[in-house]
């Protein structure tokens, strides 16, 4: 059996964590033949449930799972990772704006980023999930300098499947029916779904769906506010269909990319599409099995520029509001 690779997991006794984990005890995530030891972490207040999520793991008498550890202790809590899950974050209520979770959440990435730096593994990677996560990344990235750019991931699965849905349900098909859908720029209410590239069984989706004024309006908007509708019907924010992109997001990292397909995740840009490098943007991406990469030469449209540069701006201005939170 193969040594057991650590995951630490962020915010674990939530309700994103509560679906995350079992999945990743199980091998789902990692591989049915890869042994995982959990490195779980909570603030102090949540450490009672976290007792609970730690009893229910141990009753699953999971094969994979090697062992358990709960902590409060960010330095104990990433020792050693070799893949850090950032889920936990203050989530997104009714009425709550972006800039409210910028103010409440940045700081807490500081600490996350640095604790990485000085006791995870060499080869570890990281995906940022808490919101907004574009951001969150940018500032744990800039708090961890000598982990290079490219471990460094945010989640916009979680609209690439919605927008496949949405797109599936329109046109009366499969969602695995549908390829090479990307998310533009920011995991927020100005995400760009590029419609004009994705195919439908092979097909372009304007040869499928004729409707264009859907795809401009309806669908764009739909995908976009898709989390803001999720909380005005059960009160909370996403946490199963969250949790399966994390999963999902991991999965397509440590896999090669099937040929011609792509994938959405928010990466430190390399200069390419005209965004600044360093900055954590959300493009398609495609992966050697270890590295996610941004897919060049995809064109856009005139109106899929305009809407990717206005999700550039935002994320060019949720910068300019952590910058007190970024080091020289």
């Amino acid at each position: 059996m193969k040594d057991p690779i650590v995951v630490s997991v962020t915010g674990a006794a939530g309700q994103i964590g509560y679906s995350l984990l079992p999945r990743i005890a199980s091998g789902q995530v990692f591989g049915y033949d890869q042994p995982v030891s959990l490195r779980l972490i909570e603030i102090e207040p949540g450490m009672k449930a976290l007792a609970g999520v730690v009893m229910e793991l141990n009753d699953c008498a999971f094969p994979l799972l090697d062992s358990i550890e709960a902590t409060s202790d960010l330095d104990q809590g990433f020792k050693s990772a070799n893949w850090a899950l950032l889920v936990g974050s203050v989530p997104r209520k009714a009425g709550m704006e972006r800039k409210d979770l910028l103010g409440i959440n940045g700081k807490i990435f500081i600490g996350q980023g640095q604790a990485i730096e000085r006791n995870a593994a060499s080869d570890v990677r990281v995906l940022v999930v808490g919101n907004p996560c574009n951001t969150n990344c940018l500032i744990a990235m800039k708090n961890a300098p000598s982990i290079p750019e490219d471990r460094w991931h945010a989640m916009t699965r979680l609209d690439e499947n919605r927008a496949k849905s949405a797109l599936a349900h329109h046109a009366g098909c499969h969602s695995r029916d549908i390829t090479r859908l990307a998310i533009w720029g920011n995991h927020s209410s100005t995400l760009y779904p590029d419609f004009e590239n994705a195919l439908i069984k092979g097909r372009p989706v304007g040869s499928v769906i004729h409707d264009r004024s859907w795809l401009e309006g309806d669908f764009i908007k739909n995908v976009q506010q898709r989390g803001a509708a999720i909380i005005a019907a059960r009160g909370l924010s996403s946490a199963k269909s969250a949790a399966h992109a994390a999963i999902e997001t991991v999965q397509t990292v440590r896999s090669v990319t099937s040929y011609g397909d792509w994938h959405s995740v928010a990466i430190a840009s390399d200069g390419s599409y005209g965004v600044e490098k360093g900055l954590i943007c959300s493009f398609p991406t495609s992966s050697d099995g270890k590295t996610a990469s941004i897919v060049e030469g995809v064109e856009l449209g005139e109106f899929g520029k305009a809407k990717f540069q206005l999700s550039v701006n935002e994320l060019l201005e949720e910068r300019a509001m952590v910058s007190d939170l970024l080091p020289d």
